[in-house]
Formats: C-alpha cells, structure tokens, sequence
C-alpha cells in the first residue's frame, strides 16, 4: 500500500512520476476542476483545444493520460472525469479511478478538489479504496501500487483538514479488511475461524488504542446461553456456531450504541438448498458481521466518545443429517420459539439471538447490519441498502449514509407483517411464510421482536455488500466493505449532538 502524505505543494511544480487533475462538464465545455488551477495556468491557451483533441468532455469515470512535456514538473498528466459537479461523491469515485489509472508509477499526486474536510476524506478513502486488491491466494508479484500518495491541497495546513486526512486513512483501512475477509473462501474462514480472525485484529488494535474487550462463545457456551437460533442454523456443519461479543467504553461516554452483524460465512441454504449458480458468492453472506467489527475498531481507533456493545453471531448453514429442518421449533434465547419453513431464511434466526443479547445490555440504541434477503435486491438493486426501523433512527442513518457516499433507501414496516410473522400454528412466530410479497419487510419486522422496543435500524445490504461486476470508483470487484463509513458517520454524529 502507497504512503500517503498531504502537502499544500502546487500541482504544476510537484516532481510526482504522475499528477492526477479533475475535469468538470462545463456549460461551455470541459474545464480542470479546483484544485488543478497551477495546472490549468501552465497549460494556458493550449488547454482548451487539447482538451477537444484528446475527445475529454469531463463525464463522470472518464480517465485520460497524457504525457505533460515541459509544461508541468510531472511527467505524466491524468485527467479524471467528475461529472457537472465536483461533489464528495464525484471526488471520491474519481479518485477510485485514478487509483487504477497510474500502474508501475513510483509517486503520485493527486490533485482534485480538495479545499474542505469532506473532500480531503473524499480524495483519500476514493484513492486508498479505489487501488485495493485481494491477492491472498495468488502468486507473489511486484507490486503495481505507487510508493507514495500525495495529497494536494491548498488547506492542508489547517487542523480540521489534517484530521480528515487521518481519519480517512483510519476508515479506508477497515472497509479494506471488511473486503479482505469477505473475499476469503469460506472455508478458510470457518465460524471458528472468523472468530479467531476478530480476536486476533482485536488484540493488534489494543497494542496501540483504547482497549477494546472481546469474549468469544463457542457451542457449549450457545446451548448455555439458550442461543436456539444459532445453534439450529450452525447444527448441519462440521465447523460449530460463534458468537463473538465485543466492548468498548471510553472515558465519558455521550452514548451507547449496540452493533450487531450477520455472520453466515457459508450459506448453502441448507436442506432448502441454494441453485448452485448462485452459490458461489455465499463466502460473502458474513460482510455485516465483517462490517460491524472493522466499524467498531474503527470508532474505537478514532477515539470517539460512543460506548459500543457489539454481537457477531457466526455460522455455517450446510447441508447433514444435523441440519435444522422445515418444520422444526427453535428457541431464541429469550424464550420466543420460531416455527421453522424455509432453511434459507437462517440469518434472521441468528440475529434473534445477538439482538436479544444486545437488548440486555441497555443501549440508547440498536444497529442491525445483514445480507438478509434477495427481496430488498429486487426493490433496489444491487448498489443501495435498505433502511428500516424506528423512524428517527432510520433518518439519522440514511443522513449518515449521505455524508459516507453510501447509497440507501428508507423502507416501510407496514402493520401487516405482524400478522404474517405470527401465523404459525405451532409457535410464537413464523420464520417465513411463503408469500413471495414483501419479504425483506417480513424479514425485518421479525427482527423488530427482539429488540426490547429499543430504538432500532436494520440495514439489509444483500445487493451492495458485494460486487459480482468490475471495478467502478473507488468500488472494485468482491467485497465491498459497505456500512462501515455508514456506521462510523452515525456515531460520530451522535458525538456532534452534544457537542
């Protein structure tokens, strides 16, 4: 990974190997963005029909190299499309671009709008996100990533933009982990070993950060527990059920939140077996559990003031003679018993249970993070999340989404599905009723049970959680790592209110 520096050097005088500009869809053509001005300057009159020779018009993804002559210091001009409008959203998906635009340089500068804190942070997670790889299971290979990042801006002096810089870094990182877990096979990241793999980044951020506690409850400690839903989920494999519990607490603390992430590392379905077409991204049916741990961290690393109590319930849902069956009676471990119908509806079993042992912990506030159904990828497609809950917590998140440049959509709780989750014959509550209408919303209204009345957001990110398509922005292919800069812009939030 490049060193990233952020410096207030002008971007026509900077001996970068590459200097990256923005360009803007002008009304009267293209035109360099902010930032590039030294640049635009040096280029002069020859600006404009270079432009219009090189076919540039400024849309959004649009990435042009050009070698830069004895205009500019550089050698090497990339010109990055940023749409009519030069918005965070746009700087951070053409910083992404120019991640992958710049092979085999040694240096680059990036010099895009970048005169505020929320564009610095754009550059940045753009820039950092956008050059990720997953290379875990190839041959070693020199690496094509720069030696060093430059960030250019003209503020970059000022302490609100040092520490956006920083920040930045810090979530960049942990949505980078989320996508390196999520593309690990799921059988290298087993529920124990995925359990293993969150103690292990637990005990490396402790070496240099507020303390953060973990507590790691196997099979024994589940039926102990009374974790019926766990337990019935992870009984077909060979690899046994975890419930990872993390806490945090600093000095002072304004609030307390409690995450809770899905953490299926394999899901075949189970007796109710997946099309084996679909199957094989199932690896990444754990990205909320992965989330919501790398936002813990990253919360805790940047030390904002938000007690967290989070709750990873992991399992296998396989295919055995121990395998839960339609038909079957869970216990949740508060006592509701589930009438199980469809296998494949095994997450929100797992997460009855972490919701309830979150609950018990008395938080001002429940998080809920899931690739839950393929229902909310038929509503929104597979770039946006679903938001459901208590109607004050779902504002606050979708306003955090705005601000991470995350895609998600409120959706609605109807009454109607109390009646649909309670339709069993046999037990307190459906998991699944067969009707093929609405079933992301019957899906979170079941999970509203075990809440405790608390304030409650469930984001569904079934569709944007992983990328079965290329690279595009700072978004590249296999996991995504989304709802981390979500969940880390709601708590910091909540610090801002009282602030």
């Amino acid at each position: 990974m490049p060193h990233y520096s952020l410096r207030p050097a002008s971007p026509a005088k900077t001996r970068a190997e590459a200097v990256v500009v923005g360009v803007l869809q002008g009304p009267k053509g293209p035109v360099l963005a902010p930032g590039a001005e030294d640049v635009t300057a040096a280029l002069g009159r020859r600006l404009r029909p270079l432009l219009t020779t090189l076919g540039v018009t400024g849309r959004a993804g649009e990435v042009t190299r050009l070698p830069a002559g004895d205009t500019v210091a550089t050698s090497l001009l990339v010109l990055v499309g940023l749409g009519p409008e030069p918005t965070p959203d746009a700087v951070r998906r053409a910083a992404g671009w120019a991640a992958r635009a710049v092979p085999n340089a040694t240096s680059v500068a990036l010099a895009l709008p970048a005169d505020s804190p929320d564009l610095v942070r754009a550059v940045t997670e753009g820039h950092l996100l956008g050059g990720y790889t997953f290379t875990s299971y190839k041959q070693p290979g020199e690496s094509r990533a720069p030696g060093e990042a430059i960030v250019l801006s003209p503020a970059a002096r000022r302490k609100e933009i040092v520490a956006a810089f920083e920040q930045a870094q810090v979530v960049a990182a942990a949505v980078a982990t989320v996508r390196d877990w999520v593309n690990t096979p799921g059988g290298d990241l087993t529920p124990p070993l995925f359990a293993d793999a969150v103690s292990a980044a637990v005990a490396e951020h402790n070496k240099n950060a507020t303390s953060i506690s973990v507590t790691v409850h196997d099979e024994a400690s589940l039926a102990e527990l009374g974790c019926g839903g766990i337990l019935g989920v992870g009984g077909g494999s060979s690899a046994p059920p975890r419930l990872v519990e993390l806490t945090y607490t600093p000095s002072d603390p304004v609030a307390h939140v409690a995450l809770v992430g899905k953490g299926i590392t394999f899901d075949t379905g189970g007796l109710w077996l997946k099309p084996g077409t679909t199957m094989g991204q199932m690896k990444s049916d754990m990205a909320g559990a992965a989330a919501v741990v790398q936002a813990t961290l990253a919360i805790a690393a940047l030390g904002l003031p938000v007690r967290l109590s989070t709750f990873v319930p992991m399992a296998e849902n396989m295919v055995s003679g121990d395998a839960m069956r339609p038909g079957d009676v869970l216990r949740i471990c508060d006592g509701t018993t589930v009438e199980i119908s469809n296998t494949d509806a095994e997450g929100r079993l797992v997460l009855a249970d972490a919701l309830v042992r979150a609950a018990r912990t008395g938080p001002d506030v429940i998080v809920d993070v899931a690739t839950l159904t393929g229902h909310m990828v038929a509503a929104l497609g597979d770039k946006v999340t679903g938001v459901m809950g208590s109607p004050e917590v779902v504002e606050a998140v979708l306003a955090a989404a705005a601000t991470a440049g995350e895609e998600s959509w409120p959706m609605p709780l109807p009454e109607m599905m109390e009646e649909r989750i309670r339709s069993s014959k046999v037990a307190d509550l459906a998991q699944y009723d067969g009707i093929r209408w609405g079933g992301g919303l019957y899906a979170a209204t079941f999970l509203r049970q075990f809440t405790a009345g608390l304030p409650w957001a469930h984001l569904d990110i079934a569709g944007p959680s992983y990328n079965t398509g290329g690279a595009s922005g700072h978004i590249t292919p296999g996991g995504t790592g989304v709802a981390v800069a979500t969940l880390v812009d709601y708590v910091r939030a909540l610090t801002s209110q009282v602030e």
